[in-house]
């Protein structure tokens, strides 16, 4: 019989050995320690859900007549037309003052009738027909009214301008009075922040005259 040492055997409780219940406590550990399976696919499930929310599809189409031209594209329900006109269809010239209905900057005409962009969803506008400032001249010609802000001055920095223009266009649709206080009371939503009230003023009227006069 050799000398040499023997390997011991392996220690077992009942049917147990020691490295068995060992690696099952191990893996129970493991097991316990783990988040719970719908916790852990919700993780990793988490940013195709969000891109899933964000898709195309959360958005509804709309259709509408834009300066002349059938447009149509989809949209969020809460975007307001301001931001569609500026930032989806890159119509830069309806500008973006108080963003609160306030100053008049941002005014188009909608069925031929003025209205502050900032305060409409574009939703609501669905078969409608829009006019901004970039859809007044036609075939390289100003409309009266752009041509009589040229001719009378009637701006400065340029922030309130387009706003001012478009609004005077719907009011030559309005039964509006022709003196001067009329007009002015016409277009106290459009604020000028510069001043130019005199010459926007006189622009309207200009604009307002029979074209023989002009």
């Amino acid at each position: 019989m050799s000398d040499e040492p023997q390997p011991r055997p392996p220690v077992r409780s009942g049917n147990v050995s020691r490295r068995s219940f060992l690696k099952r406590a191990g893996m129970t550990g493991l097991a316990l320690a783990a988040p719970p399976l719908p916790l852990l696919l919700a993780e990793t499930a988490g940013p195709e859900s969000n891109a899933v929310n964000d898709a195309p599809s959360d958005q509804i189409q709309i259709a509408f007549t834009l300066n002349g031209s059938k447009r149509v594209l989809r949209v969020e329900p809460r975007a307001v037309l301001l931001d569609v006109l500026r930032d989806q269809l890159q119509l830069p010239g309806t500008k973006k003052g108080c963003d609160h209905g306030q100053c008049g900057a941002c005014t188009v005409l909608i069925n031929g009738r003025r209205v502050v962009s900032c305060l409409t969803l574009a939703a609501t506008h669905d078969g409608d027909d829009l006019t901004t400032i970039e859809g007044l001249e036609k075939n390289g010609e100003l409309h009266p009214m752009q041509a009589a802000f040229l001719d009378c001055d009637a701006f400065q920095c340029g922030a309130c301008t387009s706003g001012q223009i478009v609004s005077a266009v719907g009011l030559l649709g309005e039964p509006v009075e022709s003196d001067d206080a009329s007009v002015r009371e016409a277009m106290s939503g459009n604020l000028c922040r510069c001043g130019a009230y005199r010459n926007i003023l006189a622009a309207i009227q200009r604009a307002r005259r029979p074209a023989a006069s002009l």
